[in-house]
C-alpha cells in the first residue's frame, strides 16, 4: 500500500461558484440581460461542480468544505428550479417576499459559515463576508420591493464572485509554483 496524495477539489468548487456569482450579478447591476447563459452556468457550473467539490472534500475529510460546496451548489441547483419550473408549469411563480426569504435563510446559513472562516486566511474570510453581505442586499431588495438595492447588490456581488475567482486561481497557481506567488493573507493558527 502507498500513500496517496489527493488532489485540492477547492479551486473548481471556488471557480464554479465565483463565476457563476459574477455573471448572475452583472445581471443583477444591470450590464447583461438574463439570459439561458446564467441559467446553464448555474445548473451546471454553480450547481454540479460544486456538488462533485463538496463529495471530493468529503474525500479528503474537510467538513467545512463539504458543507460548503454541497451547499452552495445546491443553492444554485435549487435556484434555477426556481426559476425554471414555473416556465415549464410545473410550480407557482415566487413572489419578491417569498424569494426574500429564501435569500435570508441563505444569508443566515453563510453568516454562520462566515465563522468557520475565522482562523482560516483573509481571502477565504473575505469570500463568506461579502456573500454574507450579499444575500443581505438580496434578500432586504426583493422583499422591499427595491431595485436600486439589487443593483447596488449586483456590484457587491461581482466583488464576492471575483474574490472567490482569485482564491481559486491563488491556490492553483501557488501549488503549481510551488511557493505563495499569489497572496492570501494567511491567519494565525494558534485558537
Amino acid at each position: 500500500m502507498y500513500d496517496q496524495k489527493l488532489a485540492n477539489p477547492g479551486p473548481v468548487g471556488l471557480m464554479g461558484f465565483g463565476m457563476t456569482t459574477v455573471l448572475l450579478n452583472l445581471h443583477n447591476a444591470g450590464f447583461i440581460p438574463f439570459t439561458s447563459v446564467i441559467l446553464s452556468m448555474g445548473l451546471i457550473f454553480g450547481g454540479l461542480a460544486q456538488v462533485i467539490a463538496g463529495l471530493l472534500e468529503y474525500k479528503k475529510g474537510n467538513t467545512f468544505g463539504l458543507t460548503a460546496f454541497m451547499s452552495y451548489g445546491c443553492f444554485w441547483l435549487s435556484l434555477v428550479a426556481i426559476l425554471v419550473l414555473p416556465q415549464l408549469g410545473w410550480a407557482a411563480p415566487s413572489g419578491p417576499v417569498v424569494m426574500g426569504i429564501y435569500l435570508a435563510l441563505w444569508g443566515v446559513f453563510t453568516l454562520f459559515m462566515f465563522l468557520g472562516t475565522l482562523f482560516s486566511s483573509y481571502a477565504l474570510r473575505f469570500v463568506f463576508a461579502s456573500l454574507t453581505l450579499l444575500f443581505a442586499l438580496l434578500a432586504y431588495g426583493n422583499i422591499s420591493g427595491s431595485a436600486a438595492v439589487i443593483r447596488f447588490a449586483g456590484f457587491e456581488g461581482i466583488l464576492c464572485g471575483a474574490s472567490a475567482i482569485y482564491l481559486a486561481m491563488a491556490e492553483v497557481i501557488n501549488e503549481q509554483w510551488g511557493r505563495r506567488a499569489l497572496p492570501l493573507g494567511e491567519a494565525e493558527t494558534a485558537r
